[in-house]
Formats: structure tokens, C-alpha cells, sequence
């Protein structure tokens, strides 16, 4: 007397699983990149009619309202920020500084900021606004 198993093995691989596993993984990645912005820092840049959205790679000082100052997400004093952007204008002297200052942040304090990008040999100057009528 022979005795078979009532099922029968599953010689293949279900490849339907893993092309679940591999689709979800895309839209996960599709999506969380979506979520990509500026820096971390938050300001309320104030409105212009006209502008040009940011194009190129640039030097990024933010201004908070608070007086706190930032080169590229990094805290930094103004004492010393004319030292920290030599090196970063050296590497790439046509590089535009881009200023982005709360819109409650005093003009002689952004002028300051400017000041200390000149003496580190920075040449082109943005300041970041926000399209007027824009959702805050």
C-alpha cells in the first residue's frame, strides 16, 4: 500500500507577494520624496510681485525674527560668519549668497549680514521672498 500526500508540493515561487512588497516600497519612496523642502529653519519671508524661483546652487544665510543667524542650517554668529563663508566662496566664487530674513527682522540687521558676506569675497546677493498672495 502506497500512501501519497493529499497535497501535492508547490514546485514554483509565487513571485505576487514580492512585487506587493516591491510597489509599496516605490510609492513609499515616491511619496516621502515629495516631502523634500528648504532647510528646517522657519521664517515668514515677505511678499514680492516678481521674483525668479531658485535655480542654482547657493550659499543659504537665514535670519530668524528672533536674531538667530544660520549659513546652511548650521547656527553661527555674525561675529563669525565672514570666517566661515570664505571657504564656501572660495570654492565657488560665483555662487550667489541668498538672504533669507524674517520679514520682521530689521533692514540694519540684513545689512550687517550682507556686510560680513562682502568681506568674505561674496559678489552676487538673492534675498528670498515669498509670491504675494501665497498660502502661509
Amino acid at each position: 500500500m502506497k500512501l501519497q500526500p493529499e497535497q501535492e508540493l508547490i514546485s514554483t515561487f509565487n513571485f505576487t507577494s514580492l512585487t506587493d512588497v516591491v510597489m509599496l516600497l516605490l510609492i513609499f519612496f515616491l511619496l516621502s520624496s515629495s516631502f523634500i523642502a528648504e532647510p528646517g529653519i522657519t521664517v515668514q519671508l515677505p511678499d514680492a510681485e516678481s521674483g525668479d524661483p531658485k535655480t542654482e546652487q547657493t550659499i543659504v544665510i537665514t535670519l530668524t525674527e528672533k536674531g538667530a543667524l544660520y549659513l546652511n542650517s548650521a547656527p553661527v554668529r555674525l561675529e563669525n560668519l565672514t570666517a566661515a563663508l570664505v571657504p564656501k566662496v572660495k570654492a565657488a566664487p560665483d555662487r550667489p549668497v541668498q538672504i533669507r530674513a524674517d520679514k520682521d527682522v530689521s533692514l540694519q540687521a540684513t545689512v550687517r549680514v550682507i556686510d560680513a558676506a562682502k568681506a568674505a569675497g561674496a559678489v552676487r546677493f538673492m534675498i528670498a521672498t515669498e509670491p504675494a498672495g501665497a498660502a502661509k
